[in-house]
């Protein structure tokens, strides 16, 4: 089974939700500035998934997606460009590029999602890249990033894992590996690896070799970037004390072994 399997239909079955992206995406940018956003830059887009499900939302809706590696992008054009319409897929441009390079159409929204920037290990560098995203927003934009962390995000030779399930009824299961980390550097390493029925895996589909950044840091980067505000976006708990999906705007947070948080710079 693992040699048949796809590994980016089984990243986009696990790790990436498209749909509820676009929606918290317009979520923020309404909430901002009253009106619906457009144009969207998704940076590190990966499979540009998200930008093929953000043309569907109407005919004014344009994408942009940037990428230096061509494998998923023509994975993308191969499988889920044939999913929407003719029509919608020419509001749909990819680059294979350096995000930190590219400058095209302004947009309404940049994002860069599932903790793409840490690729960037240098301060300098981060701020050049954030400093680029601020040149690629209108007047009245939103730069949106997610962040993840907490003590358990720093343990070396921990593993997670859950079920899931392909959108065909697939069944398999995911694992997150977390290798190594540096308390010097904050560098660290994070692997992917996919298990099924049959006793087969597919070990380190995906492998992540990040700085580990944190809140503050970003914060600071993105205001010397140009920035006028940084909003955190921190998930609520249920009655059982787990994250229940929604995110509001925070200033403070108790402490949490594992966090994930969207961090929103408002340009105006």
């Amino acid at each position: 089974m693992a040699k048949k399997a796809d590994k980016y239909a089984l990243y986009l079955a696990s790790v990436q939700d498209p749909e509820h992206e676009v929606w918290f995406f317009h979520r923020v940018f309404k909430k901002e500035f009253k009106r619906t956003p457009l144009v969207l830059r998704e940076d590190f887009c990966g499979t540009a998934a998200v930008c093929y499900d953000w043309v569907k939302k109407s005919k004014e809706h344009r994408a942009i997606g940037v990428d230096i590696d061509p494998e998923p992008l023509n994975w993308g054009r191969e499988h889920l460009a044939p999913l929407i319409k003719a029509k919608q897929l020419e509001r749909v441009t990819l680059l294979q590029d350096d995000v930190r390079k590219v400058q095209g159409d302004k947009a309404d929204m940049v994002g860069a999602q599932n903790f793409s920037f840490w690729c960037f290990k240098d301060r300098q560098t981060v701020t050049d890249y954030f400093r680029t995203a601020y040149a690629n927003l209108k007047d009245e934009g939103i730069f949106l990033l997610d962040m993840m962390g907490g003590s358990e995000t720093l343990e070396e030779d921990r593993k997670e894992s859950s079920d899931k399930e392909t959108e065909d009824g697939k069944k398999f299961e995911y694992v997150w590996e977390q290798e190594r980390f540096d308390p010097i550097t904050h560098d660290c390493r994070f692997h992917i690896h996919f298990k099924f029925r049959d006793g087969s895996r597919m070990k380190r589909a995906f492998t992540y070799e990040w700085r580990l950044w944190t809140i503050p840091e970003v914060r600071e980067m993105l205001l010397e970037a140009g920035f006028g505000r940084v909003d955190v976006y921190w998930e609520d708990t249920g009655e059982d004390g787990e994250g229940n999906g929604n995110y509001r705007v925070r200033k403070h947070a108790e402490s949490d072994p594992a966090w994930v948080s969207y961090m929103v710079a408002v340009k105006k």
